[in-house]
């Protein structure tokens, strides 16, 4: 063969490959090239952890992550969503919030919130993708170098903060009045770890909406004196009023967002001082566009967010991004969590109790699709709690 054959044979086998192969890689797709979506799908894990997929005609892919509580509902209605989604922009991130979230007659709520979170993330994270960036980058950041993390004090990753539940000597509090015996049971408990910890590690309360307001008023007195970092969910935020009339009667920070969704519910929140620590929840409230919103609600209040964070590496990916990106972080839940479980590749580690930026692009995570479909299954049934007193229904 000589030179001239070999060039035509060879460009000739280069036009064949580009016609039929598809693209993979991301770094072939630039910010001016017309992409559509292609393909929406979601996966219940035997967790309830929920998440979504979404494919495109450029080998570009995107995962979020959705509410846990009803995770056949969100996932069936994550697959709804394909019948406006497939063949758009996935690029239009905040134009498809507004689109599904205005499409709806019935507005807000977890499943439908939730829904549009999970699908949220996963256009931010092909779009960060295509643009070859971190999504905090698209959203005007870094505001920060790193982000103060919470869950398992250790000296080994320089945790400083964590949470605690309260429970007396044999169960929790859940009854309307607790007496004087069971809530000093409580304080004793707090009371033991507060000395076994030291006034160096910052320990919030969670309430959990569980406990009724007399028994909480009860408990958020008794345990000043042990300096709680913050209270969480004094009450449900199903009557603020309740809330922010307990919030004015302690000096304690009060912290709430995990069962709040979008900029709509937030608000009542923050006109009525109800908390001074917002927790929104990025597979919940909204998704990193409503995230970023919320922020800046709560930074004209000057408030804090802590976003709240009971799920899987999306959601904590996710929520890094926003914590990188807005300039009233305070501190993220679960953040040294790895989940090498379902990754191709590690987070980067937990140093003197901060997570380094993610730098990678889109939420800056790979999910490990073999290791997470080895886990689908059937969603954990819903939990209900009685009292073993009377057989009533409590809170949990």
């Amino acid at each position: 063969m000589n030179r001239r054959n070999f060039l035509q044979g060879a460009a000739l086998a280069g036009l064949d490959a580009m016609f039929t192969c598809e693209r993979t890689d991301a770094a072939a797709v630039g910010p001016n090239d017309n992409i559509k979506v292609t393909k929406i799908e979601s996966f219940v894990l035997k967790n309830s952890w929920v998440f979504v997929k979404i494919s495109t005609d450029a080998g570009v892919t995107g995962w979020g992550e959705m509410l846990k509580d009803d995770a056949k509902a969100c996932a069936a209605g994550a697959l709804e969503v394909g019948n406006y989604l497939i063949g758009q922009d996935p690029c239009r991130v905040v134009h498809h919030w507004q689109a599904i979230h205005r499409g709806a007659f019935y507005r807000g709520g977890p499943v439908k919130t939730a829904i549009s979170s999970g699908i949220d993330q996963a256009l931010w994270d092909i779009k960060g993708k295509v643009y070859g960036v971190p999504v905090y980058k698209l959203l005007g950041g870094p505001t920060r170098d790193r982000m103060r993390v919470y869950g398992t004090v250790s000296e080994k990753t320089g945790v400083n903060a964590m949470k605690v539940g309260l429970r007396g000597t044999a169960r929790s509090p859940f009854k309307y009045n607790e007496g004087a015996k069971f809530v000093d049971e409580v304080v004793e408990r707090f009371k033991a770890l507060r000395e076994k910890m030291g006034k160096g590690v910052d320990i919030g309360v969670e309430f959990h909406g569980a406990i009724q307001p007399p028994t909480a008023m009860s408990l958020i007195k008794a345990l000043e004196p042990y300096q709680p970092w913050f209270y969480e969910e004094i009450a449900q935020a199903l009557n603020v009023d309740v809330m922010a009339e307990m919030a004015k009667k302690t000096h304690v920070p009060i912290a709430t967002g995990e069962r709040i969704f979008t900029k709509w519910g937030f608000r009542e929140i923050l006109e009525k001082r109800a908390a001074t620590i917002l927790q929104p929840d990025i597979c919940y409230a909204g998704g990193i566009t409503e995230l970023k919103i919320i922020a800046g609600m709560a930074e004209a209040y000057y408030t804090p967010i802590a976003p709240h964070n009971p799920q899987g590496p999306c959601s904590l990916a996710a929520s890094l991004q926003i914590d990188a990106a807005v300039p009233n972080f305070l501190i993220q839940e679960r953040g040294d969590n790895e989940y090498t479980d379902l990754l191709k590749k590690p987070l980067p580690p937990v140093k003197d109790g901060y997570r380094p930026l993610l730098t990678d692009p889109g939420l800056g995570i790979t999910i490990d699709e073999d290791k997470l479909m080895a886990q689908v299954g059937e969603p954990r049934p819903y939990r209900t709690a009685y009292d073993t007193d009377d057989g009533s229904v409590v809170d949990w």
